[in-house]
Formats: C-alpha cells, structure tokens, sequence
C-alpha cells in the first residue's frame, strides 16, 4: 500500500464525513441563526431556549436524511472491502 493511495483514502474519508454531517450541521445553524434573530428582536435573553430547537432539527434532519447517509456510509465501507485485495497487494 503505497503513501499516495494512504493519503487519497484519507481524503476520500474526509469528503464523505462533511457530505454525511452537512445537513445536520446545516439545519442547526439555520435554525440556530432564526432563534438568534427571535431572541435579539424580543430582547429574550435566556441561554437555554436556543439549545431545544437546535436538538429538534438535528434529530429532524437524522430522519429525514437517515438513509441516505447510511446508503453513503454503506456504499463507502463496502468499495473499501471490496478493493481490499488491491490495497494489500
């Protein structure tokens, strides 16, 4: 296994992690960025009401988008097992 092919499966690794962890990270600052503005514009100023919505979206967007990032994760592993005699060779 050579030193290139070490460092592009790493990268691949990486690519994949930020595909499948987008639409979490993404909805929670969305919804995060909205519960800043409210908080802002009704002068609330309690440090907890901005953590419950943020869970919500979060396990929201893991419902929603669920399968698909198994279906990503799942089809990564399995072209990693599937080329694995060529990567010990």
């Amino acid at each position: 296994m050579s030193g290139d092919l070490v460092v592009q499966m790493a990268q691949q690794a990486l690519v994949i992690v930020l595909i499948v962890a987008a639409p979490m990270l993404g909805l929670g600052l969305i919804v995060g960025l909205m519960v800043s503005v409210f908080q802002a514009t009704t002068s609330i100023q309690e440090q907890t009401l901005a953590f419950i919505p943020k869970i919500v979206a979060v396990f929201v967007a893991i419902l929603i988008f669920g399968p698909w990032m198994l279906r990503i994760m799942v089809e990564f592993v399995t072209n990693i097992f599937v080329n694995l005699p060529n990567y010990i060779g």
